[in-house]
């Protein structure tokens, strides 16, 4: 079996009471690039297949390796594929069937059996969302709009640094101001649930199909009233379904959670960029292709709004040569910025979880077991 992207080096333990005798494990700490992006080469595909070939079982996290049909077709040893995670774009599932091959997904729900987790780790809190539960991403999300809004990582750098420097600019603040959410799904609602309540923030949503009903029904399934949630305008929606002109226009922080396709490809460009006001902040805790990423650079090289923070991006890991990590944004007119290495999901929670739903279902497979969260 091979261990796929494990980062951080967490995912053995789960493993290790499967006996040597049943199961060879090999663990990659290191990521190759997307075998089917534009800027992946012939020669780093078939490092790709080379390294892949010679196992019977994969574990993969997320979509940090794509799977599509080009490439299960050059792994003809391939049985079981344990995926995580709940969004499978960049699988060809039809393909996987083809071929006989059985993918998995691990929900985050925890193991179906019974048996504790790790020794020494707590189990996870499993919270409702009206009762203040959220995904990680949720949490990440915010994290990054309050660091954009209120200097943290600027003014942390400038103490520290060769200036030893003192507050950089004015923070913004949050209360009362509009949060711009592009794609009202269950994280979507999640981050503007706590706008609303923590800042009293109006919040304005928009997707390709979202309705001011749709819009009324997600307020509702957080445990906000589809009416009467802003305070500011206790007669208006909660959550007002807005065209995307009009988000853009009027949010001063715009947060994105929508679902990557083809079609959303590149939602954001230059157009939309050019309609946001010059003290708004962007957010991306989705999809990095959702962005127009040469639009993005130079609105932010020029300075056409307040910042931007970026947890994902086309490329990951981001190149050490991306322009994305210079030391020189928020100087010299250039807009703020904030990078992350798509930590949205990165959670000791959720992640052992995964882990722990992963294992349960190799358990199952080597004793000829029916197989859990199939996939295809």
């Amino acid at each position: 079996m091979a261990i796929l992207d494990d980062y951080l080096d967490i995912a053995k333990p789960h493993f290790s009471h499967i006996p040597a005798s049943q199961l060879s494990i090999t663990v990659f700490k290191d990521s190759l690039p997307a075998f089917n992006h534009l800027q992946t080469s012939a020669t780093d595909q078939q490092a790709i297949i080379e390294r892949l070939k010679p196992f019977t079982i994969i574990s993969s996290m997320r979509e940090r390796t794509p799977f599509p049909g080009a490439l299960l077709r050059q792994l003809p040893n391939l049985k079981l594929l344990l995926a995580t995670g709940t969004q499978f774009e960049t699988f060809d599932l039809a393909t996987a069937s083809e071929l006989g091959i059985s993918v998995t997904a691990a929900p985050g729900r925890g193991r179906t059996d019974g048996k504790p987790s790790l020794a020494g780790r707590p189990a996870r809190p499993k919270l409702d969302i009206k009762k203040g539960g959220s995904h990680p991403t949720t949490q990440h999300a915010w994290a990054l709009i309050l660091a954009l809004a209120r200097n943290v990582a600027f003014d942390d750098a400038a103490m520290k640094g060769p200036t030893k420097g003192w507050q950089s600019q004015l923070a913004l603040g949050l209360t009362g101001t509009t949060l711009g959410v592009v794609g009202l799904g269950r994280l979507g609602a999640a981050v503007a649930r706590i706008g609303c309540l923590a800042w009293g923030m109006r919040v304005v949503c928009w997707s390709e199909n979202l309705t001011q009903e749709k819009a009324d029904r997600g307020a509702e399934e957080v445990g906000l009233p589809a009416y009467g949630g802003n305070p500011l305008d206790p007669e208006a929606p909660t959550f007002a379904a807005v065209s995307k002109d009009e988000l853009f226009a009027t949010a001063d922080v715009v947060s994105l959670h929508y679902v990557l396709s083809e079609r959303s490809r590149g939602i954001v460009g230059a157009e939309e960029l050019a309609m946001m006001k010059p003290s708004a902040l962007l957010v991306n805790t989705s999809r990095g292709p959702l962005i127009d990423d040469a639009a993005l650079y130079d609105a932010l090289e020029k300075g056409r709004i307040r910042g931007a923070a970026l947890d994902v991006f086309d490329i990951e890991p981001l190149p050490a040569d991306s322009p994305w990590r210079s030391t020189a944004w928020g100087t010299q007119g250039r807009s703020n910025l904030i990078i992350t290495p798509h930590m949205g999901y990165v959670e000791d929670g959720i992640m052992h979880t995964w882990y722990e739903e992963t294992a349960e279902n190799l358990e199952r497979w080597l004793r000829g077991e029916p197989l859990l969260h199939r996939l295809n």
